[in-house]
């Protein structure tokens, strides 16, 4: 037996569980799954916005999505996978519309949901963060699959719905782009 599944299979069946009895109107059967996954919810829209009051309402709008989203849930996949790919998709969208101009309130307290704290903040994050933002959703986003989830082009297509050649191209795209910034921003090197 390979060390760690058994907590696998049998997180994998309290989520069918709870799936089930959420689709049949038990709100208790939901909240175990929201709680279950908020942290590492939480722990992913981190990378989409770094604001306090941006991030909590990314990560209600998850399991808001989520929730509405249940009788489409075929159990083809493990419900955390489906969850991060909803999760992926409400940042994404974020990404888009805040670059259609829309406005932010940045709050000075970074800390994430449920007072646990944030991930600490370095001046090379806060650089890195500050590069990201210049780029277009679709480039920020293929970066931040691929160097903080380890996702490649393959995984990265799947879970967004593009085509993998597609997904190769806004990365190499990305990657291009992301160096041009930083050596305009003297951190190239940093980079390479």
């Amino acid at each position: 037996m390979i060390p760690g599944m058994d907590k696998t299979v049998e997180q994998d069946e309290q989520d069918k569980e709870d799936v089930v009895s959420s689709l049949r109107g038990d709100e208790e059967a939901y909240t175990r799954l929201l709680r279950r996954y908020e942290e590492d919810i939480a722990r992913q829209m981190w990378r989409f916005a770094h604001d306090r009051g941006e991030h909590e309402i990314l990560v209600h709008d998850v399991f808001v999505e989520a929730f509405f989203s249940l009788p489409k849930f075929g159990f083809r996949a493990p419900f955390a996978h489906w969850l991060r790919r909803i999760a992926t998709h409400v940042g994404y969208g974020f990404w888009r519309q805040k670059g259609r101009g829309r406005k932010i309130i940045h709050l000075q307290d970074p800390d994430s949901l449920a007072g646990k704290p944030a991930p600490e903040k370095t001046d090379e994050g806060i650089s890195l963060f500050g590069l990201l933002e210049k780029l277009n959703p679709e480039e920020r986003l293929v970066l931040t699959l691929t160097y903080d989830e380890g996702l490649n082009a393959k995984q990265i297509a799947e879970r967004m719905g593009w085509t993998h050649i597609m997904t190769r191209a806004r990365l190499s795209r990305a990657r291009k782009k992301l160096r041009t910034i930083a050596e305009n921003a003297g951190l190239g090197k940093e980079l390479s």
